[in-house]
């Protein structure tokens, strides 16, 4: 998996709520069947929040949630409108009917 893909894997899940770091990759697992590794996951947050698409909230006794920004809404909006574009073109060009 891309860096990129993994950012936005992150995003996605934080969309409906904030979370910490053991239920991201639960909620990436729930959406892709796999769980990021340690390394992808967390280089994945230092990227967003960097980017200011994701905040540290205050620390809830060892884990350290994080939520999305409104600018991470906007971001993560526009890739998954574009990912949905490039996936029904796919679909059409192999015959596969949309419903």
């Amino acid at each position: 998996m891309q860096a990129n893909d993994s950012q936005t894997l992150v995003l996605a899940v934080l969309a409906d709520g904030p979370k910490h770091g053991y239920a991201i990759n639960s909620g990436i697992e729930e959406l892709t069947g796999e769980r990021l590794g340690a390394g992808s996951l967390y280089g994945a947050l230092s990227r967003l929040e960097a980017k200011g698409l994701i905040e540290t909230l205050e620390e809830q006794g060892r884990q350290r949630p994080v939520q999305i920004t409104p600018a991470g809404r906007e971001v993560l909006e526009k890739e998954l409108r574009a990912m949905a574009r490039v996936a029904n073109a796919g679909l059409q060009n192999l015959g596969v009917r949309l419903t």
